[in-house]
């Protein structure tokens, strides 16, 4: 599993002046430590976090990770931020042939083993993981068509788009040649290329989604933690 923690968190400032996104305290704990015990109970234990800002907070907390139960490496990004594909390209030398990518501030209670599977029966580059929206928690920016993805813009919404980004992907590393190296590089230019060829996957998921990286987001995740209600 590869996690994207590096981003400035700015729609949660002040919050996030001094502490990263990640550490935000929540029931009791960072978010971060939240995500990484749902992973665990998911049977992931091998994460890559892709750190930036005040990443040395993140290393300091997690260490290793095997306080936690998990194997933990990281990598970090020193100098400009190189966007979330530009921050996978770096991390290029610590991955597996295929593997997952999360945000950090997303907690996705899904079954991951099921969509691994999924992945590996076809020869595509990548999978995207959707839930069709219908503009309900965000505006919807996925197109599906089949098991493929056909469109996906943040900005731009045309009406066969349904979906939403999940905030989950798969990816095979040798995807990642279509990032340049050591150059700010959006994931969504990188899934552009990627659909454009014909090699995102769609998998669809019915459970909605929580993250933390808006303030109406931080709340409903503070809502469900204090309900009880992880799986």
């Amino acid at each position: 599993m590869v996690i994207l923690a590096g981003g400035l968190g700015t729609r949660l400032w002040p919050l996030t002046s001094d502490v990263p996104k990640a550490l935000i305290p929540i029931g009791g704990k960072p978010f971060l430590h939240h995500q990484i015990d749902l992973l665990k109970r998911r049977g992931i234990r091998d994460i890559v976090l892709c750190v930036g800002h005040l990443a040395e907070q993140v290393q300091d907390y997690f260490g290793d990770g095997r306080w936690l139960g998990v194997r933990i490496k990281y990598s970090e990004e020193k100098g400009p931020l190189l966007g979330t594909a530009g921050a996978i390209k770096r991390a290029e030398p610590l991955l597996a042939d295929d593997f997952f990518l999360m945000y950090g501030d997303s907690y996705l209670m899904v079954d991951y083993q099921e969509i691994i599977r999924y992945f590996r029966r076809f020869h595509r580059l990548a999978l995207m993981v959707v839930w069709k929206n219908d503009d309900c928690l965000e505006r919807s920016n996925v197109a599906v068509e089949a098991n493929l993805v056909t469109a996906y813009n943040k900005v731009q919404k045309s009406p066969d788009m349904d979906y939403i980004n999940y905030g989950l992907s798969v990816l095979r590393k040798k995807a990642l040649r279509y990032i340049p190296p050591e150059r700010p590089f959006s994931q969504e230019e990188f899934y552009q290329i990627l659909i454009a060829q014909g090699e995102l996957l769609a998998f669809e998921v019915e459970q909605r989604f929580y993250e933390i990286g808006s303030p109406r987001g931080l709340e409903e995740f503070q809502m469900l933690i204090a309900s009880g209600a992880v799986a």
